[in-house]
């Protein structure tokens, strides 16, 4: 599993210009399975997405595509993790 943590380094007129195209980006990716639960920071300064284990440069390559890094609003960086404890709501993350 991959947490990737955005961080915005312009200013958040310029993200909100590119949230139209940031938030398609994400339904796609949704769409494929391959991330499991975005949102904000707070304060926003940036965001948080979990993603589903797999091949990281094929994760980074998707990142890339990101409206926000594309543009240079965003930078973003991966933790790869092994889940080895969850409530049990969440019991389908340890084999992800």
């Amino acid at each position: 599993m991959f947490i990737v943590t955005l961080t915005y380094i312009r200013p958040l007129e310029e993200l909100d210009v590119l949230m139209d195209g940031h938030m398609a980006w994400l339904r796609k990716h949704y769409q494929s399975g391959l991330f499991l639960a975005s949102g904000r920071q707070v304060p926003r300064k940036g965001g948080v997405i979990f993603a589903r284990s797999g091949d990281r440069a094929e994760l980074e390559a998707v990142l890339a595509r990101d409206p926000f890094v594309q543009s240079g609003a965003a930078s973003t960086h991966v933790i790869e993790f092994v889940p080895s404890m969850t409530a049990p709501a969440t019991e389908i993350l340890k084999v992800l």
